[in-house]
This record gives structure tokens, sequence and C-alpha cells, in this order.
């Protein structure tokens, strides 16, 4: 047998994708769920106009959706592949702490992370500006980090 044949390949090491990497990525998603939501609002508000349909109840259902939207976005897109719109964009993808795939119940944990990051006056999110590791509060909840996967 050669050495060749009995040494380990080379993995080349997964490097963290930064705060503004991330930024524009998350920027590019709520715009994608602006419209969706938007969108699904505006239909909504157009039916209650035409029915004579209760505000209350339209209001009701459009939040529901729109917090059903969110998290299916997230939870499905980094379940299947780790990436999402804005993701895909920017060349970065969520990876487990080894750089494996993430399943989809990691995905939701993570989802409930943006939840924690969001409630704390978005500081959850700036921890991936400020930490050496760049992860957020999400990433730290969920056992996660994103890294890039292009140049």
């Amino acid at each position: 047998m050669t050495a060749l044949a009995t040494e380990p390949f080379a993995v080349p090491a997964l490097r963290p994708a930064g705060f503004w990497v991330r930024a524009v990525a998350s920027l590019i998603d709520w715009l994608f769920l602006a419209a969706v939501m938007g969108l699904v609002r505006a239909l909504v508000a157009y039916w209650v106009e035409l029915s004579d349909g209760s505000p209350a109840v339209a209001s009701a259902v459009t939040t529901a959706f729109s917090l059903y939207f969110w998290a299916a976005y997230y939870v499905v897109l980094h379940g299947a592949t780790g990436q999402t719109l804005g993701k895909m964009a920017v060349g970065a993808r969520v990876v487990s702490l080894d750089g494996g795939e993430i399943s989809y119940g990691i995905a939701f944990v993570r989802w409930v992370g943006y939840l924690l990051s969001t409630l704390t006056l978005l500081l959850g999110y700036l921890m991936a500006g400020i930490r050496a590791d760049k992860r957020a509060l999400h990433d730290l909840v969920a056992g996660t980090r994103v890294v890039r996967i292009r140049p």
C-alpha cells in the first residue's frame, strides 16, 4: 500500500460567514417575507372589503399566516438545504458544529432561537458581530453555525 492510500483526505476548513454577509442574507430574506406577507394581507383586505367581512377576523388570519409562513420558510429551507434565499444569494449555509447538515428539528430549534434573538431587542443577532466564531444567539441555542460556501 502506498503512502497516498493511507493518508486521510484533506477537508477544507469551513470559514464562518461574517456579520455583514449574514446581515445581507437576512435583508434579502426579510424583503422576500415582507413581499409575500404583504400580498396576503392585501388579498385578505380586498376580500374583507368585498364581503363585508370582519376586519378583526381578517387581522387574526393574516397574523397567524405571517407567523406560520415565517416559521415554515426558515425551518423547511434550513432543514432541506441549510440555506434560505438570502443565504443562497450570499453563498452561506447553516451547518452543525461539525460541519454536517442540520435536521428539521434543529432547524425548528434555530427558528425558536430567532424569536429569542428578536425578543432581546435584536442583541441576539448582533452577537454574530462581536463573537470570534461569528455565532448568534440562535446558533448557540441550536448548536449550529453559518459558514461561507464560496469565496
